[in-house]
Order: C-alpha cells, then structure tokens, then sequence
C-alpha cells in the first residue's frame, strides 16, 4: 500500500511540473521556450529560469521531493479550475516554484532574499514584506504554490475590479476597508528604496510623500481623509495610465 502511494504522489507530482506524460506514461521530451513569459518570471519570487533536468536527473529529485517536501499541491485539474490558466501554464510555473522552493512553500525570509537580487540598487525588503503579505492570503506565514498561482491569476487574468480589488488589499496594510494616508506612504517609501537612490532622475526625499497627496486628492472624494474601496475602484478607472499598465500584463503568460 505505501508503495502504491508513493507511485502515486511521484505521478501527480510529474504531472503538476510536466516530467511525465499522461497518455504515454513516459518522461516528457517537450522543453519550454523562452518567451515573454520566462522574462517576467524572472520578477517574480520561486520563478527563477533553470536549465531543464533530464530524465535521469527528474528521478533523483522526485526521489529527494517525496522526502522533503512539506507541502504537495491541489491536483493538477483542481488548480485549473480555480485559477485562469491552463495546464501547461501551471507545468511551467510549478517547475520554477519547485526549483526554487524545493520544500513546497516559502517563507518571508526566503521571499525577501529572492526579491532583492532583482533589485540590487536599492532596498527591496519593506516592498517584499507588503507584497508577502498580499500573496499570504491564510496568514500562516508562508506562500504555498497555491497561493501564489491564485494571486498571479488575479494579477495576470483577472477583471480589471478584480486586479484593482488585488492592489487595494496590498496597500490597506492593516486589512480595516480603508487606505490611510500613512499606509500610502509606507507603501510608496518602500517602492522608491527598491528603485535605490541612483535612478535617474534623482529622486528627492520628499517624493513619496508629494506622490501620497497627489493620490489623495484624486481618490478621496469626501475628503474623509482615508479612500475606500469604491473611491479607489472609481478612481483608477477614470485614471488612463493606470488602465494601460494594467493591460501591460494581459499578454504576459
């Protein structure tokens, strides 16, 4: 019976990264080109390109996956069906996860230090913290693939009230409905010390807070002096920049 299972985690696990064929129950000989998609990868945490193991190679690790692995994935058909993509998108997005988070999960830590090689000019773990809390939706501190391919869903195939619905929950820190004006400002802070101090042009120091007022003043509309939900959503739809880097990211995988 324990070998019956062990067969069969091995086989939904080859099935999920794209190792093994389904009709032929052999390795797969497909290799994943590199698109636009690779090069987007490459900004996002635990989806780092690497080379593609052989077939010799992806038995010793399914071999060192089934014994260290602390998380195993919905099936293949079941995170299909819940997200906007298709099988072959979660092949691929799985085999980076994998590569990079060989226990099925990653932590804060971990997701900060991938971060920041991306951005070596600047200070990227304030940014990495906001945005490992957007993507911990369980709040269990860890971001299991599940969780990041339901946020990269949101982001990348979502309705626009959903992708703006997405960025509200990442800038209202504290999870009360509302953006504060200090909860702006945090947010902005931690982007201009991730772009680091030798962009040009120069930032000046008080540029994340000009950017803050700037914000207000279009999205609070009572002047309550916090934007809800509704402000921001109809606020960012009448914002034309806003709309076209939303669907900057329609294409990308």
């Amino acid at each position: 019976m324990k070998a019956k299972n062990r067969d069969q985690s091995l086989s939904d696990s080859r099935e999920l990264d794209g190792s093994y064929d389904q009709l032929t129950g052999n390795p797969s000989t497909s290799q994943s080109k590199k698109t636009i998609k690779q090069r987007f990868l490459k900004l996002l945490p635990c989806c780092k390109p690497s080379t593609t193991p052989s077939i010799s190679q992806n038995s010793v690790e399914d071999d060192f996956e089934l014994s260290t692995v602390c998380h195993r994935p919905e099936s293949m058909d079941k995170l299909q069906e819940q997200t906007k993509f298709t099988k072959k998108e979660l092949q691929v997005l799985y085999r980076g996860f994998k590569n990079e988070c060989p226990s099925g999960v990653v932590n804060e830590e971990n997701f900060k230090n991938i971060y920041s090689q991306f951005f070596p000019q600047g200070d990227s773990s304030m940014y990495a913290h906001f945005l490992f809390e957007a993507f911990d939706t369980n709040k269990n501190g860890s971001v299991s693939f599940e969780d990041f391919v339901f946020g990269l869903s949101i982001i990348l195939r979502g309705t626009i009230n959903d992708r703006l619905n997405w960025a509200f929950n990442l800038y209202d820190l504290n999870k009360d409905g509302c953006i504060t004006k200090e909860e702006m400002l945090d947010i902005m802070k931690s982007i201009y010390d991730m772009m680091g101090k030798y962009t040009y042009p120069t930032m000046q120091d008080d540029a994340p807070r000009e950017h803050v007022e700037s914000f207000f003043q279009k999205m609070d509309r009572n002047k309550d002096g916090v934007v809800t939900i509704d402000e921001f959503i109809e606020s960012c739809k009448k914002d034309e920049n806003i709309m076209q880097s939303m669907q900057l990211f329609d294409n990308v995988i």
